[in-house]
Parts: C-alpha cells; sequence; structure tokens
C-alpha cells in the first residue's frame, strides 16, 4: 500500500480540518467548540498517521470511532440547538465513518501481507 494515496485518509483528514475550523465560522456553544475542535483534530491527525503509514487496521478502528463520537457529540454535549455546528458534526462525522469504514479491509489486507507467517 503506497503512503499519502489513499483516498479514505485524505477524507477523514479534510473531515476533521472542517470540523475543527467550522467552530470559526458557525454558532458555537463553550462544549460545542470543545467537542468539535478536539474530535476534528484527533480525526485530521489519525488521518495523517494513516496516509503517513499504511496498513495499521487498528488506527482505522479509530477513526471509526472518532467519527461516530463527532455524530453523537452534539447530542452528548447539548448543542443540536446550534444547527451549525451540529450538522457540521454530524456530516463530519458520517463521511469519517463512512470512509474510513471503506479503508477498513485494504488496511487489514496491507498488515497481513507486511507481517510474515509463522
Amino acid at each position: 500500500m503506497k503512503k499519502w494515496t489513499r483516498w479514505q485518509d485524505w477524507a477523514a483528514v479534510a473531515a476533521g480540518a472542517v470540523a475543527a475550523l467550522s467552530t470559526l465560522w458557525t454558532t458555537q456553544s463553550t462544549a460545542s467548540t470543545w467537542m468539535m475542535v478536539a474530535g476534528g483534530v484527533l480525526i485530521a491527525v489519525s488521518g495523517v498517521i494513516n496516509l503517513a503509514a499504511p496498513g495499521m487496521p487498528w488506527i482505522e478502528w479509530v477513526q471509526v470511532i472518532l467519527g461516530a463520537v463527532l455524530v453523537l457529540s452534539p447530542w452528548m454535549a447539548s448543542y443540536t440547538g446550534h444547527s451549525g455546528a451540529a450538522w457540521t458534526s454530524w456530516i463530519a462525522g458520517a463521511v469519517v465513518v463512512v470512509a474510513s469504514g471503506f479503508a477498513i479491509s485494504p488496511s487489514t489486507q496491507a498488515h497481513h501481507h507486511a507481517v510474515p507467517s509463522h
């Protein structure tokens, strides 16, 4: 698997960046700002790690979990009333879950080919 080429990881990096940066142009509460910045940065960083070192399926699973947390965060942090922030969390989180879900199988196959069998 080639480094820096998988669309799934680029999608996760972009979605994470949008979530984190959208706090600059959407109406926020303190809780939504923290959830979106922290979640977005963690997603973007995990995407960069996947781009730099593909074939680590556990990081794909971490991205799926982070994306799911971002989807749930408007309810968890009570900011469903801030529609811009809520919709950004829902869409960016869903993009991460779907893209990372598509990346799990290829990442697992690359990992199994890289690990010598016993």
